[in-house]
């Protein structure tokens, strides 16, 4: 496969991850009715936030190559500012649904580790001009560990027998697909200058994309108005 080939899928998969990602959010608003009274209606505005991320993100890259800003030569900070809002946000919201209260603490604790981290690391990597790499890879593990506690929690209730239905399980679902396969990705992706080929690993990255967002339609469509959380 060529260069221009590779470029060409490139921008095709990207277009469709934020296709999907508007849809997510288009689905958000007309189910809404579900969910509006429980504290999963932040979730909305979770969604519109990452429509204009990826929106603002795009631009600013386009821009800034055209117009370097002093030190900033790319739209790193925007991803960087979004991922501290992003696990902020689910080690947070899946607290406040588990009710073991072991787990909970485990949780907190997590949300803690992760905002050291991104504070220790911005001594050894400039956030304006590099995206996170060792507080994403720990935000990852630790989210995924609370989507664990969540699953185990949801497999010892009657919860389970209505799990088809219930909206938080689908976004669980979507996120421990993303991480787990995102986690090599930005492992490696320090090292992506050296190799020959380097769109396939972002094809990959931006398929979870795409299959985060599906699962959150999913959830969406097949989530009952009453159902346990």
């Amino acid at each position: 496969m060529n260069i221009d080939n590779n470029i060409n899928i490139f921008y095709i998969m990207r277009s469709s991850a934020i296709a999907a990602e508007c849809l997510a959010a288009v689905l958000g608003i007309v189910f809404f009715y579900k969910y509006k009274n429980t504290i999963l209606k932040y979730f909305l505005f979770y969604l519109i936030y990452i429509v204009f991320i990826e929106n603002f993100g795009i631009y600013l890259y386009s821009y800034l190559s055209k117009n370097p800003l002093g030190d900033i030569d790319n739209n790193s900070i925007v991803y960087n500012i979004y991922n501290i809002v992003s696990f902020s946000y689910f080690l947070l919201l899946y607290r406040y649904f588990i009710t073991n209260k072991s787990h909970k603490k485990w949780i907190y604790s997590f949300f803690i580790i992760y905002l050291v981290t991104v504070f220790i690391n911005a001594f050894f990597e400039n956030y304006l001009k590099e995206p996170q790499t060792i507080p994403y890879i720990v935000a990852s593990i630790l989210l995924i560990i609370t989507i664990v506690f969540y699953f185990i929690e949801l497999l010892n209730s009657r919860k389970v027998l209505h799990v088809k239905h219930n909206l938080l399980f689908w976004i669980a679902v979507g996120l421990l697909i993303y991480y787990i396969g995102n986690i090599p990705f930005r492992i490696v992706r320090g090292y992506y200058a050296h190799l020959a080929d380097i769109s396939i690993l972002f094809l990959i990255n931006i398929s979870l994309t795409i299959v985060m967002n599906l699962c959150f339609i999913i959830g969406f469509i097949w989530s009952n108005k009453k159902q346990l959380y």
